[in-house]
């Protein structure tokens, strides 16, 4: 990136104009950022696609030239060799792994931070999916975690309220289930039950699963994506009220979180289905979301800091030794409440880059308060899936009757 500043720098003195030069630097730029994730895989490229999901909270003169790279990452990256894919099917289904299949396509159709997918039919005529992991992605994804770890002194100064060495373990234990594909297929076989015959969300049946590889039905659909680009405005609300209800009645449903909330794990199909893929990241949640979150979101809206302050003290979200008021738990608190308002919610980048930017000014009172408050491990995939439902929302420009949804499916919240 420096050479090819300097070569900027040397078209500009040359005459060429500032603003062509510069978006140029830019579009390479990212292209680069692309490449590189897309090559890195595994920590580096779950980055790329976190990073892709909040891409609406970013003011567009800076944004744009990443969006598209970014949203690239979600479903194309580079691919792995054919020679590859077929040694980790033949030692995960055996030698005689292509007589398991009536035909099997060695073009990449889809890729993922740890695998990439391909289409075949399965020896009962069934159209599949076959997502394959990537070779050394679980050596690459345990050494990305364990820098991190080491990392957790130097980082615990910058988070003071938080408990960052919890925090790297719960993400380690649960990185470490999403490298079996056997404890996926688990999680989809549960949510396609869950979800067999429902009116608004399709979850693909497995037919098959292995260490490194999960067969399942293949379905097709329109990507939420291209939906975020290019749907009426009917489309995006529709399918952001049926994004939201998935993600949020699924603890409910099926004691599991849903805990991959970007574009490139979701399709609408032809009969405007939500089509819901990838279970690696889960978190489990036997009896739904817990009360104690209906109440924090329903004192919140409700603007009664008094009655919250003691919830979120015995929760954890207040360190014991903290010094804190109710009013500072009102600043900071009160942007993030703004959905559960009114009955239907305008999910706007205007809005979102507003909110983000008062809780990333370290100038000001919010982000001085967040640093010193804490996120109990056991929070953190739920409170990163609520967050990434309202990225997601935002960048669809989206009205959805998010209040509701979350008044349905989250105990204590209406009481």
């Amino acid at each position: 990136m420096a050479g090819r500043a300097a070569k900027g720098w040397g078209k500009r003195l040359a005459g060429a104009d500032r603003d062509e030069v510069n978006a140029e630097l830019q579009a390479k730029a990212a292209q680069q950022v692309f490449e590189v994730l897309g090559e890195l895989k595994g920590g580096a490229m779950k980055l790329g696609q976190a990073m892709s999901v909040m891409e609406a909270a970013v003011p567009p003169e800076f944004a744009e030239p990443y969006r598209d790279a970014l949203a690239k990452l979600q479903n194309e990256a580079p691919p792995m060799p054919t020679s590859t894919v077929h040694r980790v099917l033949a030692q995960q289904l055996g030698s005689t792994w292509e007589e398991r299949f009536v035909s099997f396509d060695d073009t990449a159709a889809a890729s993922a931070s740890i695998g990439q997918v391909h289409r075949g039919v399965w020896s009962d005529g069934r159209d599949v999916a076959v997502k394959v992991q990537y070779p050394g992605a679980d050596e690459a994804l345990r050494a990305d975690l364990k820098a991190l770890g080491r990392l957790s002194s130097v980082l615990k100064p910058l988070t003071p309220g938080a408990d960052v060495k919890a925090l790297v373990n719960e993400l380690s234990d649960r990185t470490e289930a999403e490298l079996d594909y056997r404890y996926e297929a688990t999680n989809q076989r549960k949510f396609a039950k869950a979800f067999a015959g429902d009116a608004d969300v399709l979850v693909p049946r497995v037919v098959a699963s292995a260490p490194k590889v999960i067969v399942s039905e293949w379905v097709t659909g329109r990507p939420l994506r291209e939906v975020i680009v290019g749907g009426t405005q009917t489309e995006r609300n529709d399918a952001a009220a049926k994004l939201t209800e998935f993600e949020i009645s699924a603890p409910a449903r099926t004691g599991l979180l849903h805990g991959d909330p970007h574009p490139g794990n979701f399709m609408i199909a032809d009969d405007g289905r939500l089509i819901a893929l990838d279970y690696g990241a889960v978190a489990e949640f036997p009896g739904g979301i817990p009360p104690a979150v209906g109440r924090i979101l329903r004192l919140a809206r409700d603007e009664d800091y008094d009655a919250l302050f003691p919830i979120l003290r015995s929760q954890g979200f207040i360190p014991p030794r903290l010094e804190i008021t109710p009013q500072d738990i009102r600043n900071y608190l009160a942007p993030y409440v703004d959905p559960l308002r009114s009955e239907s919610f305008h999910f706007t980048r205007k809005w979102l880059m507003r909110v983000a930017n008062t809780a990333t000014d370290v100038r000001g009172e919010q982000f001085q308060t967040g640093r010193r408050l804490a996120l109990p491990a056991e929070y953190v995939m739920l409170f990163r899936v609520l967050l990434g439902v309202v990225g997601i929302c935002s960048q669809m420009d989206a009205e959805a009757p998010y209040r509701a949804i979350v008044e349905h499916w989250t105990p204590q919240f209406a009481d």
